[in-house]
C-alpha cells in the first residue's frame, strides 16, 4: 500500500508519465480532442440539433461530427471554425497560454 496515488495528477503521471514525455503528450492531446468534441455536443444539444443538422449547416458529413463528439478524430481549425460560427451559430475564441 506504499505506492497510493494521491491527486489527479499523480495518477497522470503514473498512468501516463510525466509532462514533457511523449506517452504524456499523447495522452494530452486525446484528452483535448476529447474535451473539443465535448464541447461540441453540449453545444448541438443546447441547440436542439442532430449530428445531421449539425453537419448539414457546417458543410461536413454527420459521420466526421459523431468522430469528433466521440474524440476519434483530429479537427481542422478551419474545420472547428465552420462547426462552430456556421453550424451553431456561435463565436469561438481561441486563447494561447
Amino acid at each position: 500500500m506504499g505506492n497510493k496515488i494521491k491527486t489527479f495528477e499523480d495518477h497522470l503521471e503514473n498512468r501516463y508519465g510525466k509532462i514533457g514525455s511523449p506517452e504524456r503528450d499523447a495522452f494530452e492531446v486525446k484528452s483535448k480532442s476529447f474535451r473539443i468534441g465535448e464541447m461540441i455536443k453540449e453545444e448541438r444539444r443546447l441547440a436542439h440539433m442532430t449530428q445531421e443538422e449539425l453537419a448539414e449547416k457546417s458543410g461536413t458529413k454527420k459521420t466526421y461530427i459523431s468522430r469528433i463528439e466521440n474524440g476519434k478524430s483530429d479537427i481542422q481549425l478551419t474545420t472547428l471554425f465552420k462547426i462552430i460560427e456556421s453550424g451553431l451559430g456561435k463565436h469561438l475564441d481561441l486563447t494561447i497560454s
